[in-house]
């Protein structure tokens, strides 16, 4: 599991060190960063086409007159090189992160308190009541199995993220067709504005992910609703 948590946060710092100073990233960034999680492509294909997008663009940028890269996506395109050419040299071979769940900071005490805070806050929830409640119920269900487990066994985190991740799905579903056609109108024209400047980066396909992941994001803020997935489970 610390693997899945290190693909968020070594891109996060790659392409900040790339770009020389500290830029925090943007709602859309994170959704990006989700669909390549989402789509398999392995870290090292990541940080080898942030590299790559940001050696192109300072060797055909003037010196002195260098404008900063203010977005990820602006790397979108090397990256699915990247990993297509990776996926190309390793012939047929797995080049998956390999989650064993033998990581330290995902003790079963501070996962357990994860899963009840996601629960409280969606129990207190002002909208799709009759999906947000029995998700509740689940998530503290899920926090006690992990209370009563083997102590000195590992957590199994790649199953249990499995289960949050189902749950997540089922939950967007519920909020989507639950929230108001002007919201969700303006979420995405939100998104498209953020992605305009990047079309020319992105396929098709990966734009309308990207969007997708943006909007859920977006609708979860909206209605204060914390996420499940334990990649955002709090460090402290």
């Amino acid at each position: 599991m610390q693997n899945y948590f290190n693909y968020f946060t070594e891109i996060e710092e790659r392409f900040q060190k790339r770009r020389g100073s500290l830029l925090l990233l943007s709602t859309l960034d994170w959704a990006l960063i989700e669909t390549w999680q989402e789509a398999g492509v392995p870290l090292e294909a990541a940080l080898r086409g942030i590299d790559a997008a940001f050696d192109k663009y300072e060797s055909r940028t003037h010196r002195g007159h260098k404008r900063k890269i203010n977005g990820l996506a602006w790397c979108a395109q090397a990256v699915m090189e990247a990993s297509e050419e990776l996926r190309e040299a390793s012939a047929g071979a797995s080049i998956t992160a390999n989650y064993t769940g033998e990581d330290t900071g995902f003790e079963r005490e501070r996962v357990a308190a994860h899963l009840e805070a996601a629960a409280s806050a969606l129990q207190a929830a002002a909208i799709a009541a009759e999906m947000c409640g029995p998700t509740a119920d689940r998530l503290r269900a899920l926090a006690t199995e992990v209370r009563g487990g083997d102590s000195t066994a590992h957590l199994d985190t790649e199953a249990l993220e499995r289960n949050l991740t189902v749950l997540e799905e089922k939950l967007f579903a519920a909020l989507t067709t639950a929230a108001p056609e002007d919201l969700l109108v303006a979420l995405k024209e939100h998104a498209a504005r953020e992605l305009a400047p990047y079309r020319s980066r992105m396929g098709a396909v990966q734009l309308r992910q990207v969007e997708r992941q943006f909007v859920q994001k977006q609708l979860l803020a909206h209605y204060n609703l914390p996420r499940l997935s334990l990649f955002y489970m709090s460090q402290q």
